[in-house]
């Protein structure tokens, strides 16, 4: 794409996108190249769907893949190519949305002590303790623990916004044994640590845990969301603790919390009762 790209990359620096999500936008983009052997600016709406019905027909790929690849196009029509028009006529496609995995609080725990690693272990309570997304926890300096205000500072994160998120006593305590042993130079807090290395790590101690559920960073993102619902925390504050943009990001974790499910009465328990006059 030569010129292109990096004028895509640009656009897409300037609206404050990740730089992984830059890369994948471009990575999208250079596909759609590839496939048709011809610049994008050479191109048009048929083009688009012709590769788009290629990805779903003939590749088969999931619906989250299918989506990006129509955000990077999107983008690159819409913004690199001034091209608005095309960009409004890419339909965007219907994603299913599953119910993310949750571990209960004695999974976690199992979970956790199955971990050989004390650095691992710090980095991965962490990530429960305070909801951190992998890069986040990944991209943490040590000037971002502030054990007097007990609270992270999350620089950068989704969307180039920072936060603060709630630094637990016993992250604290297991980030001080961490420091205890392998004493870290900085500025990162986690010298070596990447994502790869840390869902390689919960995979195994998942598996020595004898749990059955698929357990990556990002599911304990999610269970720290779904522990404080169930804990009676408001949902908007969950919201800016993990970051979302829109309450509805946070809204589905209302649709997976057991304890709340059972609390639930439901109308045909009141047919006959006092209670029932409520419903008319």
């Amino acid at each position: 794409m030569g010129k292109l790209r990096e004028k895509m990359v640009q656009d897409l620096q300037l609206r404050g996108y990740a730089s992984s999500t830059c890369d994948r936008y471009i990575d999208c983009s250079r596909a759609y190249a590839n496939y048709h052997m011809r610049r994008p600016e050479e191109m048009g709406l048929p083009e688009v769907r012709q590769f788009l019905l290629h990805l779903v027909l003939e590749r088969h790929v999931s619906g989250a893949v299918h989506k990006m690849h129509v955000a990077s196009l999107k983008f690159l029509y819409g913004h690199t190519l001034g091209r608005p028009e095309v960009a409004a006529a890419i339909p965007w496609p219907k994603v299913e949305q599953k119910l993310p995995d949750i571990l209960s609080g004695t999974e976690v725990d199992r979970l956790l002590i199955a971990l050989e690693s004390v650095k691992v272990r710090a980095v991965l309570l962490a990530t429960y303790g305070a909801g951190l997304r992998v890069s986040e926890v990944c991209a943490l300096q040590i000037r971002d623990v502030d054990s007097r205000r007990m609270v992270f500072h999350v620089r950068h994160g989704k969307g180039g916004r920072d936060r603060f998120a709630p630094l637990a006593r016993q992250v604290l305590s297991t980030l001080r044994l961490y420091f205890k042993q392998e004493r870290p130079a900085g500025p990162q807090l986690f010298p070596g640590v990447t994502p790869a290395l840390l869902r390689k790590s919960l995979k195994k101690a998942a598996r020595a845990a004898g749990l059955q559920k698929r357990v990556t960073p990002h599911v304990l993102r999610h269970t720290f969301a779904t522990h404080l619902l169930e804990l009676g925390t408001d949902i908007r504050v969950i919201q800016m603790l993990m970051g979302h943009r829109s309450i509805r990001t946070t809204a589905r974790y209302a649709h997976v919390t057991e304890r709340h499910l059972q609390g639930i009465t439901s109308p045909a328990d009141v047919r006959g009762k006092q209670r029932k006059k409520k419903l008319g």
